[in-house]
């Protein structure tokens, strides 16, 4: 049996992610056990507002209890389990939604929990989780007589430690490209092998169609074709990072691209490729289920995204709603929801401006204006054509007329209209104005 999980946040992710009926053969929801919302993006999503008065990042936990194949799990085992693992890791009582998941007949079963202490509003700690989860799964392995899996941190008994299996992140990215951990492992490994030094080595992964480049939080990765991105040290068998970073000493990191313009250039890379199809004496040296593989690839990525933004914005919606059952809330959250919407209808229906003409200023600028007409072009001068465009079709009395005709006067001379108003006396008692009577 194999048990894994850490700390997470984002349920507008998991959500979708647990809830995907088409990557999985079956998707059943167990348990929603703690909330008062009973669907489960809404549970995801309440559980994690429990850390809005603490200063926990990563709320949730996630763990993922997978018996070895073919055997499986009865009701009363998948209790016993989840209880086992849940007192383990120091979250009982607490909030949590199990899902069950089939896929290629195989049955694996995913809790989140909450790891806010409501009570005591502190988040529980999740430190050397990875040996609880071993002696969880070596317990459950002889109370269920299913066979011993060998683990890195517990019960090891002299034993070799295991082959690192793939993170989520990386069977997620095995997924989108094709391209399996196991193969680039092998190719990398004969490279390796097989090269002198640092600068044969490079050569030879280039001559693989993988790119050397900088990670982010590692000394060197390289990315493959299909733009997936994999840590140097990970995909060479048999070799500690140590010494790999002696042995790639000779290799400036600093001329190296970093892992993001990698990527862009092996995508560049792959539609050049793709944009071959247009040639006839390529029909038919490319592979066209390899063509075709690439293009849904690419649909399957878009579609994502779509769905992705869609769920964060719906999980947006939802939190706001999810915050209380009383009729304020309820009414608020609603009345927010519709002003976004129509924020963004009216957005959507609002007309294009017309091109600005050219400014004045860009016609002094350029010399398209003569000297006498850009010394009345200043700030007051608009103000008192402001007041003309005002006044007109009204009764202009003496002293307005007197007015306008100072305002033209001091903008010439750079003064404010105001500070020569007939109306006003220069200072009053106290500090202040007043009008005259």
């Amino acid at each position: 049996m194999i048990i894994k999980g850490k700390s997470i946040t984002g349920p507008q992710a998991l959500g979708p992610y647990l809830g995907n009926a088409e990557k999985n053969e079956r998707v059943e929801v167990l348990e929603v056990k703690g909330t008062l919302a009973q669907d489960l993006v809404g549970a995801l999503i309440e559980m994690d507002a429990y850390a809005e008065g603490t200063k926990c990042e990563k709320p949730l936990y996630h763990g993922k209890i997978n018996p070895e194949p073919p055997y499986r799990l009865t009701p009363e085992q998948r209790s016993e389990a989840i209880d086992a693992l849940e007192k383990k890791l120091g979250l009982e009582g607490h909030a949590r939604v199990v899902v069950l998941h089939e896929k290629l007949g195989r049955e694996h079963i995913h809790v989140v929990w909450t790891r806010i202490d409501l009570e005591n509003m502190r988040a529980v700690p999740d430190s050397h989780n990875y040996r609880k989860h071993e002696e969880v799964a070596r317990d459950l392995e002889r109370r269920f007589d299913h066979p011993h899996v060998q683990g890195a941190h517990a019960e090891r008994d002299g034993a070799e430690r295991p082959d690192r299996s793939p993170s989520r992140a990386e069977m997620r990215q095995e997924e989108r490209t094709g391209i399996k951990g196991n193969e680039v492992r092998a190719e990398v490994t004969a490279a390796f092998r097989a090269s002198g030094g640092a600068e044969a080595f490079k050569a030879a992964l280039e001559a693989k169609g993988y790119i050397l480049a900088q990670g982010d939080r590692r000394d060197f990765v390289i990315v493959d074709r299909e733009g997936g991105v994999h840590s140097l040290a990970r995909r060479i068998e048999g070799v500690k990072a140590a010494e790999l970073r002696e042995f790639m000493k000779p290799v400036d990191r600093g001329n190296l691209p970093k892992a993001e313009q990698a990527k862009e250039a092996q995508l560049d890379r792959q539609q050049g490729r793709l944009s071959l199809l247009d040639q006839a004496e390529w029909d038919n040296a490319l592979d066209k289920n390899a063509i075709k593989k690439a293009k849904e690839q690419d649909d399957d990525r878009k579609r994502r995204t779509a769905e992705g933004r869609g769920a964060r914005k719906k999980a947006k919606v939802g939190k706001s709603y999810a915050r209380g059952e009383d009729y304020v809330t309820q009414s608020t959250a609603a009345l927010k929801h519709h002003k976004r919407r129509q924020k963004n209808i009216d957005k959507e229906a609002r007309p294009q401006r017309p091109q600005a003409a050219v400014s004045h200023y860009e016609k002094i600028k350029a010399g398209e204006t003569p000297r006498a007409e850009q010394q009345i072009s200043g700030n007051h001068l608009s103000l008192y054509e402001r007041m003309k465009a005002k006044a007109s079709g009204k009764e202009v009395t003496d002293r307005m007329g007197r007015a306008l005709d100072r305002a033209s006067a001091n903008s010439l001379e750079g003064e404010h209209w105001t500070d020569r108003d007939p109306d006003r006396q220069p200072e009053a008692p106290g500090g202040g104005r007043t009008r005259s009577r």
